[in-house]
Parts: C-alpha cells; structure tokens; sequence
C-alpha cells in the first residue's frame, strides 16, 4: 500500500472514493467535512440521509454515488458514534470499515477526510498513525503457503486529507503509521508460517537478510558459541529437537555513539508441542504461535530501523523448539543457567523462561538503558486478562508507568500485574536454586518473577502476550500485538 497525505479542498478532489465521518444521535450528524460536501451538494447528503438509512453508529457505512457538485466518484460514509464519545477506538474502526469496503467493491484509491475534531484529544499525527494503521491491518491476507493464483489486492493506495498548515505533521503521522504497519505485517507473516517452514535457522536466515536493506548489524550465535557462554537453560530446550537453537541478535545504531540502548528479548519458540510434559493435541496447531514474542522483535526492528530514529536499539531473539525426544529435558531434571543459577525443570512445557533466562543474563554485557522482553509465556494470562490486554511485570515503576501510557496512546493495551516477593517463594525448590514453575495459582505472576531472578543488573519489563498474539477460530491468525505499543514507547523515548 501507499500511502500519503494531502491539503486539497475536498469539495474539487477527484477522488476515487472519499470517505467523511457521521456522529450517530437522536438523528444522523455529518461531520464538518461531511457538511461542506452537503453544502456543495446542494443538501443532497442530508436528504439522502434523512430516510433514515445512515444511523452514524461505529460499523454502520453508506456508499454515495454521482452526487453533483462533487468531482468524488464516491462518497463512503463512515459511522464515528457519539461525537463527544470519538476515540481512537472508533476512528481505527472507521478508517478500517472503509479500506475493506472499498476493497471489497475493487477501489484502487481512497481518501480519508475523518480529522475534522481532535478526537479523546488526539493530536493529527496520531490519528493520522491511527488511521493508516487501521487500514494496513484490515486488509492484511496471509498467503505464503497456498497453492493456485495470489489474489491481489485492490486497494493500492490510501491518503488523509488535511488542511495546508497540518501537511507536514501529518505526512510524519503518515511515515510513523506506514512504518509500523509493515512491522506489524512483518510480525504477523513470521508468526503465521508453519512450523516446519519457521524454525529457528528460518529466522535467523531472515534476520541476516535484514541488514542487506535495513541499517541493522546481525549476529547468530550457534549452540556451540551458547556452550561456551554456558547458556545451560536455553540449551536444555533445544535437545529434544533436531532443530539446533540460535540465538539471533540484531543491532540498530541510531543514536549517538556509546549511548544506552534500549534491549528487546523476544521469545522465539517456533513449535511448542511441551516436550515431555506434552501438551494436549487440541490445539496443538496454534503452538506454532509460541514465537510471536520473538517476532514482534523483528517487527520493531524493521519499523524503527525504516524511520531512522535516533536510538540505539538491540532486538535479541533466543529460538529453539521444544518437542518429546529420548534427549529432552525431564521433569526433575536440573539444569545450570548462564547466569549460574541451578534450575529443576518441574515441567517441561514451562520452556520460554528457560531460554528467555539466558537470553536475559546475557544482554548484560550491552549496559542497557532498559531491557523488555515480550513472550508468550503463559496460559494462566489469558485466564487472567482474556484477550484484551497483555500482561505487564516490571521491577521499574517509571517504565511500568511508560509502557503503559504507551500501550493506551496505541490502543494496545497492557495491564500491570505484581511480583510480590510472597509469588517468588511459590518457585522454592529442594534441590535448586528454583523451580521453573510455582504451582497452579498465579501462573502468569510466578513466571515473571522466575525471569526476574536474571535481572538485576538493570530496569526489565515483561510482557506476557500469550492472549493477545493471536486469535483463534474463524479468524485464527496472529495480530502483531505488542508491536504498535512497543514502537509507540520507543517514539517517545527518541
């Protein structure tokens, strides 16, 4: 898709399709763009409304037709709500309604005309980041593994109107907005491939390809180099699979030379089938999106390394796969980690702490500002939070504080859970240093506090994404979730 901004006078646009909001009521309201067009129209909006057919709610459209006065070939109407009640809610909705729409009716070209107000008090460049990511998203189509004729897309291009003095903050909205679409896209296609396609050589393959295009340095790490650094506890995961672990690291230099970066650990399981603790079968197709963690690295990496921002950011993904094999870990079985601390395996399918662990001592030796790592981690989270919001566990109150505020400017959300020193006991183990799990209550709460035993040397978050990665049923795929909150923190912090 392409997209961009303009400053034309709506009413003389020829516009393949022009999309303008309606505020639902007592009656239908058009919006103040939506009344120029009346207006120029000669009231013939508001007659064709006032049969009652448009209501103006969220998800409601009208599709308008050779109105005269207008050079638009169409004009679709976009149902906003209650005007005072607009947020970045109903304006992705919106912007998202008219992209599959016009798709649907094979529009090569849209243009968006909903910045009338500063909706919930949204500055332009945000809901112009709203709109073009609302837009990238709904028509989003995975394919890489059907057979026959790739159905193209009709829908090539997008733009937002604006006035001549808000060109420029919106053309940044723009940029920004573009960027992370296509880390969100690029999240989403290494999540949905297959398991026998996406195995951890796959993604540090597609990592090493980033730094042809991209100003990111790569680096794999082979089991033999993780054996030398005595990542125990990531190599464990690895034995019960034929598939050789990798630990990818990639790093973009943008900020001044020596500064702090910012570290991102993304779990990147490719296929989780439990290992010896093996999981039911029910399902079992969807572990293929226990890698979502690592990536929506790769997603952040490609969005902040495309708009050039002046950080330096050091995406790290420990991969491996954790299946049932004469070599695999045992219940009971310990392990020592880089870190030193020795680990009784109690449950094998609790694995992603135990790479994660590794990979959290061994970005140590980067001297980080902060370190966020993103998994899929546990299933007690989704009993917890549902699919709504991802989990968030930080041993720093301002970056806690940070991450959130980000995820509510993105509209994806975290909620913040604790890690009382109370859940840390539930990991005592007899035999260990801990114990990878701490028993059936508070899940989601006692895996964080084992990875925060591996990170003392600097202010962590963790970010639980098991119920939001991805969806299941009719519309089962991965949503590229934290990667629009993720970059939204990082946009802040540069």
């Amino acid at each position: 898709m392409d997209y961009s901004a303009k400053s034309n006078k709506i009413e003389t646009l020829s516009s393949r399709c022009l999309v303008v909001g309606v505020y639902s009521g007592k009656r239908a309201k058009l919006s103040s763009s939506g009344s120029l067009l009346d207006k120029a129209s000669s009231k013939a909006i508001s007659e064709i409304m006032g049969k009652g057919d448009m209501s103006g709610e969220p998800d409601s459209t009208m599709m308008l037709y050779g109105l005269d006065g207008i050079r638009a070939e169409r004009l679709l109407l976009v149902g906003l709500g209650k005007e005072k009640s607009v947020d970045a809610t109903t304006l992705r909705q919106a912007a998202a309604s008219a992209a599959t729409m016009a798709n649907k009716q094979k529009v090569r070209s849209i243009d968006f005309a909903l910045f009338d107000n500063k909706h919930g008090h949204m500055n332009l460049g945000r809901m112009v980041r709203h709109v073009v990511e609302a837009v990238d998203h709904s028509l989003y189509s995975y394919d890489q593994t059907k057979s026959g004729r790739k159905k193209a897309q009709a829908l090539k291009s997008a733009s937002v109107l604006v006035q001549r003095a808000e060109l420029a903050q919106a053309k940044k909205g723009v940029a920004q907005g573009a960027a992370i679409a296509e880390g969100v896209a690029l999240a989403r296609d290494l999540s949905n491939l297959p398991g026998n396609i996406c195995t951890p050589s796959y993604l540090a393959s597609r990592a090493r390809n980033m730094q042809k295009n991209l100003p990111i340095k790569t680096r794999v790490l082979s089991e033999t180099e993780m054996k030398r650094l005595k990542m125990g506890s990531l190599l464990s995961v690895s034995r019960g699979s034929r598939e050789p672990a990798k630990l990818i690291i990639m790093d973009y230099k943008g900020g001044k030379t020596g500064a702090a970066p910012v570290v991102l650990v993304g779990k990147g399981l490719t296929f989780d089938a439990g290992g010896i603790s093996i999981k039911p079968s029910a399902a079992m197709d969807e572990m293929k999106f226990d890698m979502c963690g690592g990536a929506s690295v790769f997603g952040v990496m490609h969005a902040v390394a495309q708009l050039g921002l002046p950080l330096n950011v050091i995406g790290v993904v420990p991969s491996s796969e954790n299946l049932p094999d004469g070599a695999a870990n045992k219940p009971g079985d310990i392990v020592t980690s880089m870190a030193g601390k020795t680990i009784e395996i109690l449950n094998t399918d609790a694995e992603g702490r135990l790479i994660l662990c590794d990979a959290l001592t061994y970005v140590e030796r980067f001297k980080p500002s902060v370190v966020i790592d993103i998994a899929t981690l546990t299933g007690a989270c989704v009993v917890a939070l549902g699919n709504h919001a991802t989990g968030l566990f930080s041993n720093d109150d301002k970056l806690a504080d940070d991450l959130l505020t980000a995820g509510d400017d993105a509209q994806d959300r975290a909620w913040r859970l604790p890690m009382w020193e109370s859940y840390t006991k539930q990991l005592k183990s007899n035999f260990a240093d801990l114990a990878n799990i701490g028993g059936r209550n508070a899940g989601a709460v006692t895996a964080a506090c084992f990875l925060k035993e591996f990170t003392e040397a600097y202010d962590w978050a963790h970010l639980d994404i098991a119920g939001t990665a991805w969806k299941s049923g009719a519309d089962k795929g991965a949503t590229g979730r934290p990667v629009p909150l993720l970059m939204e923190f990082l946009l802040a912090c540069a």
